[in-house]
């Protein structure tokens, strides 16, 4: 049996965005509530939706969901840090919050929002945590809270659970995360004894998928896979740069061209993987984003 890995934008979304059950199961096991607090049903509210575009960082939020309470939750995995993400963050979650209310009604009526963010790399080294809880807090009273923006931050890479044993859920979830992926051949059974993985887990086999969605994976890698080598590439030059020119303008520079670049060429190779699989030009272009004449000139 293979499995798709979770963290890529098609697994994600079948285990989340289409299994309420799995989502709440998820988010109560993720998020900081108190007792009594816990998620008991909830629906899934459209995401925004951007162009495709290599630039855009892989930045869209993957699901979005409302409870019966009104409280709103953003969940998002994050393949790439850059040190902008909190503040884009915090922006998307104040822009739900502010949502809520319409002209003239009153702000009593306004429900928390939880953003849930999944990172895959470490970006506070300095702490041994993996799990970062930020909220409006008094500086001196911290038992003084502004109720309203939950923002929940998870260093995949730091998670081990043998450190971990007294929230039993979120462990498991987590398991699930960073151990099915393209690489497992053989699920852990203390894993497919809670049926609620057992059921994520069969989300993510491979033969539940049609081969547009298996492509549409393999590009989301490509692309991460040039996004991150093109990043660091960009910022180590763009360091040398940066002491003649400045840092920030040779790194953005950088990535500019080379992402546009390395994207274009990935989705290249695999429209001319689709015609030699004889797939319509139509499904094709639907797939890779590239126009018709492009596709036309690989035959």
């Amino acid at each position: 049996m293979r499995f798709l890995d979770t963290r890529a934008d098609w697994p994600f979304w079948r285990v989340f965005g289409e299994h309420p059950d799995l989502a709440i199961s998820f988010l109560n096991a993720m998020l900081p509530f108190e007792p009594g607090d816990e998620i008991q049903h909830l629906e899934y509210v459209p995401v925004e939706l951007v162009p495709d575009h290599p630039l855009r960082k892989n930045s869209i939020v993957d699901v979005r969901c409302i409870d019966n309470r009104g409280r709103q939750f953003l969940v998002e995995m994050q393949m790439i840090w850059s040190p902008e993400f909190k503040q884009r963050v915090l922006f998307n979650a104040s822009k739900a919050y502010v949502r809520q209310l319409v002209s003239g009604e009153q702000y009593e009526l306004l429900q928390p929002v939880y953003s849930l963010n999944l990172v895959n790399e470490i970006f506070e080294p300095e702490l041994s945590e993996f799990y970062h809880y930020y909220r409006l807090v008094h500086v001196e009273h911290t038992e003084k809270v502004i109720e309203g923006l939950h923002l929940i931050f998870v260093e995949l890479p730091k998670f081990s659970p043998q450190r971990y044993s007294d929230k039993k859920m979120q462990v498991l979830w987590l398991r699930f995360l960073t151990e099915i992926n393209g690489r497992t051949r053989e699920v852990p059974a203390d894993l497919l004894s809670h049926p609620e993985i057992e059921k994520a887990v069969r989300a993510v086999e491979e033969s539940s998928y049609s081969d547009a969605q298996l492509l549409g994976y393999e590009k989301f890698w490509d692309i991460i896979s040039v996004e991150k080598t093109l990043y660091n590439s960009a910022e180590r030059r763009g360091m040398a740069q940066g002491m003649a020119q400045g840092m920030a303008q040779g790194i953005e520079k950088g990535m500019a061209q080379g992402m546009l670049q390395g994207a274009q060429d990935a989705s290249l190779r695999i429209a001319q993987n689709l015609l030699n699989k004889g797939l319509p030009v139509e499904t094709i272009m639907e797939c890779t984003g590239l126009s018709e004449e492009e596709i036309r000139k690989l035959k």
